[in-house]
């Protein structure tokens, strides 16, 4: 530690980063006392304050967690619970009113850390903005429905971050009046939960959500789910059983019904996913689904800039294998399960006549899994009358032989300029001049909405579908999506509850005997 390391009094107390690439650099800053003990499964509370200058060069570990499939590394253990962390990029601590941006990491509610290196803020603020990212509790901790326990622990943390924002970014030289979030898939998912929450209203001034996933959960779902999870572990589905088990135990227990999901036809669409957690409409925590909270004008005050990618669905497919194998059977599982009445699987293969049941399969999946609801969230957030901006990202990813098409996830390299753990192999090692353009394109634009508003294209409304449209050579126009739209134009997102599909219907009898693969759900 040089004599030059920059330093800052937080409320909790003074802390030490470090200067990096020309920007200060604070790592692993606690925004919550660590959820254990009388504290596991509660709301966050406030860290606890500490004399002297503590070091802040050194991410603060993740949430407990299995390893990413596919990804290297061991599995996240307890590490003394501090994973409530905050990590901030600024230009100057003695700056005045910059805006502040604050990532929120995705990963199916399951996975993921602000410490992955492809969510280096360094960029953000080199150019003039606080960016600060966090964790927050995932799997059974973040997001299980425990009896006697809150539900949404995770969102919780998100608002208690984003309350340690308000009352500390000043001090980094960033304005609490001028706050963005900003994340992907989980993380958009959060973002859009958030937009709904009464806990969380004037906390942040914008919102950027990157393929927000559709599924929000009855907590009928969540506590089978629970009861599900707990079984696994042998431990009994209480505060009291699960509170006295290992984190790690429980993501284990996690993990193992996670591999077995199509086994519980009562979780309806929810089992051919691969993430048995998402945000529970609770009614307190959680009022409302977010596509109703936003259409009632929850967040009118609230700027939003939202969009998906093309192929969403390419990169789990793609990931297990299973590109060019999808059969009829396959096809017909999801187009049963997810293809929206009045039309249901006619629909599809009536307004794509010339796909196959592999096209049909990554079509149904990625609309009803990412592009209807993100399309959904900006149509209910302008029809209330809140500013919205859309955009769909449709250049193919360059790495891999362009096998992953415009797909999920490959947003985030391109607006970090990181490749980060699983965008080396969407990108490449070395991705092509127009491709790296592309991104900084869309950084400049997420940067300038974060700063005024207005990212530089028009509004998107429900009569007139304006579009941002990244390609290597970007566009604005209308809506891509057009057919997909009019499928999905009747159909209400709302939360997922347990379904009353007969153990033995066709359809039950399909999802038993098929062989889904690890790594088919949301990220």
């Amino acid at each position: 530690m040089g004599p030059d390391d920059p330093e800052v009094r937080t409320t909790a107390g003074r802390i030490r980063g470090s200067v990096e690439n020309g920007v200060a650099v604070f790592r692993g800053v606690p925004f919550a006392r660590p959820p254990l003990g009388s504290l596991r499964f509660q709301a966050p509370e406030p860290p606890e304050p500490w004399d002297g200058v503590r070091d802040a060069h050194a991410f603060g570990p993740q949430a407990p967690q299995a390893s990413f499939p596919g990804a290297p590394g061991e599995a996240a253990g307890p590490d003394a619970g501090e994973w409530l962390t905050v990590n901030v990029w600024t230009p100057d601590p003695a700056a005045k009113a910059l805006p502040v941006m604050v990532w929120i990491h995705g990963g199916a509610y399951l996975f993921g850390s602000a410490a992955d290196p492809g969510f280096d803020g360094s960029k953000f603020a080199a150019a003039g903005v606080v960016f600060v990212s966090c964790n927050y509790r995932l799997g059974m901790e973040g997001f299980a429905q425990i009896p006697g326990a809150p539900a949404n622990r995770g969102l919780l943390d998100l608002v208690a971050a984003l309350r340690w924002v308000r009352d500390n970014v000043e001090r980094f030289g960033g304005h609490p009046a001028n706050v963005t979030v900003f994340g992907e898939s989980a993380g958009a998912g959060a973002i859009s939960a958030l937009l709904g929450m009464d806990v969380a209203k004037g906390l942040f001034q914008r919102a950027i959500a990157q393929s927000v996933p559709g599924t929000v959960f009855a907590p009928d779902l969540a506590a089978g789910i629970t009861d599900a999870i707990a079984a696994a572990a042998g431990v009994d589905p209480t505060y009291e059983g699960l509170s006295q088990a290992d984190p790690m135990r429980l993501v284990d227990a996690q993990m193992a019904v996670t591999g077995r999901m199509k086994q519980f036809p009562q979780w309806g669409a929810v089992r051919l996913t691969d993430t048995p957690f998402s945000p529970v409409v609770d009614g307190e925590v959680l009022p409302r689904a977010p596509w109703r909270a936003l259409l009632s004008g929850a967040a009118r005050d609230v700027e939003l800039l939202t969009g998906h990618n093309r192929d969403e669905y390419r990169l789990f497919i793609a990931m297990s294998g299973r590109l060019g194998t999808i059969t009829d059977e396959d096809a017909a599982t999801v187009l049963d399960s997810f293809a929206p009445t009045p039309d249901g699987p006619a629909g599809y293969r009536k307004s794509y006549p010339e796909a196959d049941a592999g096209r049909l399969f990554e079509l149904v999946f990625s609309d009803w899994l990412f592009r209807m609801p993100t399309l959904h969230l900006a149509q209910a957030h302008a029809a209330s009358g809140g500013k919205t901006f859309l955009y769909e990202l449709t250049a193919d990813a360059p790495g891999s032989g362009g096998m992953f098409g415009a797909c999920h996830a490959l947003d985030v390299p391109l607006v970090f300029g990181e490749p980060g753990s699983l965008g080396l192999a969407l990108t490449g090692e070395q991705p092509p001049a127009e491709f790296l353009a592309l991104g900084d394109l869309m950084r400049s634009e997420w940067l300038r909405f974060a700063a005024s508003g207005d990212p530089g294209w028009p509004v998107y409304g429900t009569e007139r579908r304006t579009t941002r449209v990244y390609d290597l050579q970007p566009d604005v126009g209308p809506y891509p999506e057009e057919t997909s739209r009019h499928l999905w134009e009747r159909h209400q997102f709302d939360a997922l509850g347990l379904s009353d599909l007969p153990p033995g219907s066709l359809l039950a009898n399909r999802v038993a005997v098929a062989d889904w693969p690890a790594g088919a759900g949301t990220r």
